[in-house]
């Protein structure tokens, strides 16, 4: 079928950094000419810093500074070359410090990133197979991208999800030599552990298991001599666990260390590691710091300074159990994350936090979900106990500040992160609103004066009152759960005016259902077996079937931002009544006034496959049509549609016969299979007889009209009359005929010419194939959706398939 554009996920992640950079709260520069490690100067402002990863301090530390100004002195700022010719003369020394800080030989990268890039391929054999944890980092996300291009399968579970873990093991191990559990130790937004004991049962289980652990989150501050978290955990590391340290973050120097028991796999890394081999050493200042910071870490002084930074985290988290303050995940590590809910919340209390003096991380999508929006604070040891005594006092200040400023409530914020709420309530409440506007919440459009209605929300796509009336008769009693949806219907007025007007529907999508073809194309391989895998319920504007512009709002009324501000308060309330997934709020314009407002609700920009529409009835005949064309779109109409009018035989239907529709509802399943780049359900056949029996409906039917073949419908248009717009919903096409008879093309021009006959003043064309109908003179528009994903799995899912199939090919 016809090339659909789709939505680059890097774009998404842009328009949520841009937003939060304009809020002031990403992308800073501190200013000052010095930095102490407990304070943090930011436009000339002095703020308490607890945004710090050096969480015992030693990047401060004399003895660490001392040295690396004397590596400078001596050997320079820089040893220009590559270790696998020579190392300079500081890195043995620290080469035999880590090693005898883990007991085992280590092997030294210039950081963790090019760790991984390094480690992954050579380790994992192209007979291997890799799960991935959800929330393991991001940099050995994108090492195995590599290992993607080589053919190894590489799936992912959900975080910590050791039910989902065996599952993918049983099911790798029949194909496998080795399976790779890649985690982190200590998880960098929530703080939370790795179940290293539960793994380690696992890896006695399942021989093939072996376990790859990024602690770069734990080092130092836990552990002995420092080691970190993994290892305070296994004591001796054992030959199938791989692990990855720093000699960054709590380390207090640079760099980044590789550790394994498995002699065979230290000396190929060693040997031949990519960016290890090609890419230059560290410097000596960092190297020099990692030795005097190495020292410290063989002494007894690293066990003071792991119990001074423990008291300080106890003493923040005994504060913090004395207030309502939603922390997401309760545990001894130095990182700690409080929910904001939505984006708004978030930027709104890392300000009033600056403001107050105490400068504070935010936690955003992608690294969370949009709607887990929330504030990272970590502890360390130039933290005074005042200064956390201070921050827990304006955090408790600031967070009832920020709800307030954001039209929000902790109620809100607990259930977004499925948090106990003694406050909650299933119902909406709208008391805030009373006597300034009425909301109006219907299950069926027969509840609902038709001539608001129309007045309205008539005369766009199929969602007029009667066109609404027919999907509720059609998707419902249906023996496929797809096949049943709920709808809801909203009108916010003011003063007895609609301010909002709009409809959701609640129904069952495939996830992939704006992925590339080639995706989709793996998808429904796997669901011959299970038809339900990689599905959500959506609760959407609009609905599956109709496009357009779902959302009436009045911009003239001054009321029109608080009635939106409710929009979203019913949107999260039927979201809980549906126990919706997903919700999707679709067919916007790029430049939408309400980009901003969406983003800050929580909702991420997507963009949708084109749409395209027709105004251009200035003309008389079908020859005046012609002539409207452009040159090269006159030239397409001739080879592509008049050349093969003389062999077909278009008619314009009011109804079809039985078998007729029988026939043109076996086209529409064709063109269904063929269009994986908007990979939905295939609706009920009960919605091709509806559409035969009411009025609005009409068929364009294209059959041969060769008197020497059998005559066969070719072709269908599938048409909808709403008030002044003509509306082509669907389309069947025979494509055993269709380069033959040029069947779509001529379905597009006859659908143009019923359009001007019945007087129509626009033809909503819809998704899909916008190149051919712009040759046909039609407006072809780029459109978006917002989306707020209750979380990032699926998403993350569907891009590793995406990967996978973008270097491979779907096999």
């Amino acid at each position: 079928m016809a090339k659909i554009k789709h939505n680059n996920f890097l774009d998404s992640v842009d328009d949520v950094m841009v937003r939060a950079k304009e809020e002031g709260v990403l992308h800073l520069y501190a200013t000052g000419s010095s930095l102490s490690g407990r304070f943090l100067e930011i436009e000339g402002k002095k703020h308490y810093h607890f945004g710090t990863t050096g969480y015992l301090g030693l990047e401060q530390d004399p003895r660490l500074k001392e040295a690396a100004i004397q590596a400078i002195q001596n050997c320079g700022t820089q040893f220009p070359l590559s270790k696998s010719y020579i190392s300079h003369p500081l890195y043995e020394e620290l080469e035999q410090h880590m090693a005898a800080i883990y007991k085992t030989p280590v092997i030294i990268t210039k950081n963790s990133t090019l760790g991984h890039l390094a480690v992954l391929p050579t380790a994992v054999r192209d007979e291997d197979a890799v799960i991935l944890d959800h929330q393991v980092h991001w940099s050995v996300h994108h090492a195995t991208e590599v290992l993607k291009t080589r053919g190894i399968p590489v799936e992912m579970i959900r975080h910590n999800n050791l039910n989902m873990l065996e599952e993918k093991l049983r099911e790798l191990g029949q194909r496998a030599e080795k399976v790779w559990y890649l985690a982190d130790g200590v998880y960098s937004m929530y703080g939370d552990f790795a179940p290293i004991d539960e793994l380690m049962g696992l890896v006695k289980k399942y021989p093939q298991l072996h376990l790859y652990f990024d602690d770069v989150h734990g080092m130092s501050w836990k552990g002995k001599c420092g080691s970190g978290y993994v290892m305070s955990v296994l004591k001796e590391l054992p030959k199938q666990v791989l692990l990855i340290g720093t000699l960054s973050k709590t380390f207090g120097a640079s760099g980044a260390t590789v550790v394994t028991t498995d002699q065979k796999l230290y000396s190929r890394i060693k040997n031949f590691g990519g960016p290890l081999t090609f890419s230059a050493q560290l410097e000596p200042a960092s190297v020099a710091a990692a030795i005097a910071s190495a020292r410290i870490h063989l002494s007894p002084e690293i066990y003071e300074k792991q119990q001074d930074l423990q008291n300080r985290i106890s003493h923040f988290n005994r504060l913090l159990s004395q207030t309502d303050l939603p922390l997401i995940d309760h545990n001894d590590s130095p990182v700690h994350f409080i929910g904001t809910g939505t984006p708004a919340t978030g930027y709104e209390l890392v300000k009033l936090m600056m403001q107050d003096g105490f400068y504070t991380n935010l936690g955003i999508f992608p690294a969370v979900p949009v709607k887990n929006t929330g504030v990272r604070i970590t502890i360390s040891t130039h933290n005074e106990l005042e200064d956390i005594t201070g921050l827990v006092d304006a955090l408790t200040k600031n967070y009832n500040l920020a709800l307030e400023h954001t039209n929000t409530s902790l109620s809100r914020v607990r259930r977004a992160f499925k948090l106990p709420d003694a406050h909650s309530s299933v119902h909406l409440d709208t008391s805030k609103y009373t006597g300034r506007f009425q909301v109006n919440l219907k299950s069926t459009i027969t509840s609902i004066d038709k001539n608001l209605w129309n007045t309205y929300m008539g005369g766009k796509s199929i969602y007029d009152w009667e066109g609404l009336k027919l999907l509720e008769e059609s998707f419902s009693g249906n023996e496929d759960q797809e096949n049943n949806w709920d709808f809801r219907y909203l009108i916010i007025q003011h003063n007895e005016e609609p301010v909002l007007m709009t409809f959701f529907t609640c129904s069952l999508w495939k996830d992939d259902i704006f992925s590339k073809k080639e995706v989709s194309a793996y998808l429904e391989k796997e669901r011959k077996m299970d038809p339900y895998y990689l599905t959500s319920k959506v609760l959407s504007l609009g609905s599956l079937i109709t496009e357009g512009d779902h959302l009436y709002i009045d911009f003239k009324n001054q009321e029109w931002e608080e009635a939106l501000d409710l929009f979203f308060r019913v949107l999260e309330d039927l979201e809980r009544e549906f126990q919706a997934e997903m919700i999707v709020l679709r067919d916007f314009r790029k430049d939408s006034r309400l980009h901003n407002l969406f983003n800050m609700q929580g909702f991420i920009r997507m963009d949708m496959p084109e749409s395209a529409r027709y105004a251009r009835f200035d003309w008389e005949s079908g020859a005046d049509f012609i002539s409207s064309l452009s040159k090269k779109s006159r030239a397409h109409f001739r080879r592509d549609i008049a050349s093969f009018q003389e062999h077909v035989d278009v008619e314009i239907r009011p109804s079809l016969n039985r078998v007729e529709l029988r026939r043109c509802y076996k086209l529409y399943k064709k063109v269904k299979k063929a269009n994986l780049g908007l990979n939905t359900f295939t609706y009920p056949f009960q919605l091709f007889q509806n559409m035969n029996d009411h009025s609005g409906y009409e068929f364009i039917v294209l059959s041969n009209d060769d008197d020497d073949k059998y005559r066969l419908i070719l072709g269908v248009m599938f048409c909808y009359k709403s008030g002044t717009t003509y509306v082509p919903n669907l389309v069947g096409l025979d494509y055993e005929f269709t380069n033959e008879y040029g069947v779509y093309r001529q379905l597009l021009y006859h659908t143009i010419l019923r359009a001007k006959e019945l007087g129509m003043k626009r033809i909503d064309f819809g998704m899909t194939a916008g190149f051919e109908k712009r040759k046909l003179g039609a407006e072809v528009i780029e459109n978006v959706s917002y989306v707020q994903i209750r979380d990032n799995y699926k998403l993350e899912s569907l891009g590793i398939m995406q990967g996978a199939t973008d270097k491979l090919g779907t096999k």
